[in-house]
């Protein structure tokens, strides 16, 4: 059958190509699914359409041009290997492809469907793909309750990962500089919302924490600059998170990093999502399955807030204008949804 997919053919080039899609021969896990709308992932999609991501230019790593962009999906199942023949003309999540239709192996380690429950939307539940990554902060910090933290970047991961922490009792703060992310925020119940140079964050973080600085902070912008100036306002004994990816190359004395780990006991840990498994083989076992259908059920019943940062719903021959907003029109374009049919 023939599809339209999205491929980066090298830096800055991005295109809707027509190919040829062999839909015969499933294997028992395998799906045949037809998209409906599929989202963008303002960092890794990016870093590879940008070349920020330096693997582009090594053959056969796993973003290596030319590259079939994407990994957030939602879809109705055409036809399924023996696993998945109860999922048959479902509407399900994949981290799938930007793609009119694919064949998705789901199973392993970085691949996940899980059905969409009625009630929620199919751009919720395809951007929900941020909040999977975004929840990785909250598994990667230590499990307390009554703490205050600090958010660096309020994209769609970072506000998520400031939803998802105030969900556990936290006093947030988010910080940014973008004057639209601050509203953004602030519709989905972010308290304390912040910017200013970094004295100025820094002062700001004092005086709502009353001077005890912040438990834990997020780096969710994958920036090692943004990275140490979390450091900077974590309390003795307290964390820092880096949730994104860092990406850049930034100089600088690492013993202001390592002087703080000593001293005052700070931890730094990283929160990659794909850390957990995509499916359990105990019922009760963590996993990614088990996240999204949580991420779901906080969706439908209003705990969680995604669509004030769903800024745009395209279709997919203006891919090459979402990847240019998100690059550089960041006060217009936060979330964008590419629309198949």
């Amino acid at each position: 059958m023939k599809i339209q997919q999205v491929i980066v053919a090298s830096k800055d080039e991005v295109s809707l190509q027509s190919l040829d899609l062999n839909e015969k021969n499933l294997d028992p896990n395998e799906m045949l699914i037809e998209t409906e709308v599929s989202f963008i992932s303002a960092g890794t999609e990016l870093a590879i359409y940008t070349a920020s991501d330096k693997n582009v230019h090594v053959p056969g790593s796993w973003c290596a041009y030319p590259f079939k962009s994407g990994y957030a999906n939602v879809g109705t199942v055409l036809e399924a290997g023996e696993k998945y023949r109860d999922l048959i003309g479902k509407r399900v999540y994949a981290n799938g492809p930007h793609a009119s239709a694919y064949r998705y192996k789901a199973g392993s380690t970085y691949s996940l469907a899980a059905p969409v429950s009625d009630g929620l939307s199919s751009e919720e539940a395809v951007a929900a793909r941020m909040a999977m990554v975004a929840i990785a902060g909250l598994d990667a910090s230590k499990p307390k309750y009554i703490r205050t933290v600090v958010v660096f970047g309020l994209g769609m991961v970072g506000n998520l990962a400031a939803q998802l922490f105030r969900l556990t009792g936290a006093v947030v703060i988010g910080v940014d500089p973008s004057a639209t992310r601050r509203r953004m925020a602030k519709e989905c119940g972010i308290p304390h919302v912040i910017s200013g140079t970094e004295e100025e964050v820094a002062e700001q973080v004092r005086e709502i924490t009353g001077g005890k600085l912040a438990n834990v902070t997020v780096d969710a912008v994958g920036h090692s600059g943004v990275a140490l100036q979390a450091l900077r306002v974590t309390a003795t004994a307290g964390e820092v998170i880096v949730l994104g990816s860092p990406r850049s190359d930034v100089p600088g004395n690492l013993t202001e990093v390592f002087g703080a780990a000593h001293y005052r006991w700070i931890t730094v840990t990283g929160a990659l999502e794909w850390y957990y498994p995509a499916e359990s083989p105990v019922e009760h076992g963590y996993s990614q399955r088990k996240k999204l259908e949580g991420i779901f059920q906080w969706l439908s019943d209003g705990r969680l807030k995604l669509k004030p940062m769903i800024t745009h719903v395209l279709p997919p021959k203006e891919i090459k204008t979402a990847y240019e907003g998100l690059l550089h029109k960041k006060e217009e374009y936060v979330g964008v949804v590419l629309r198949w049919k």
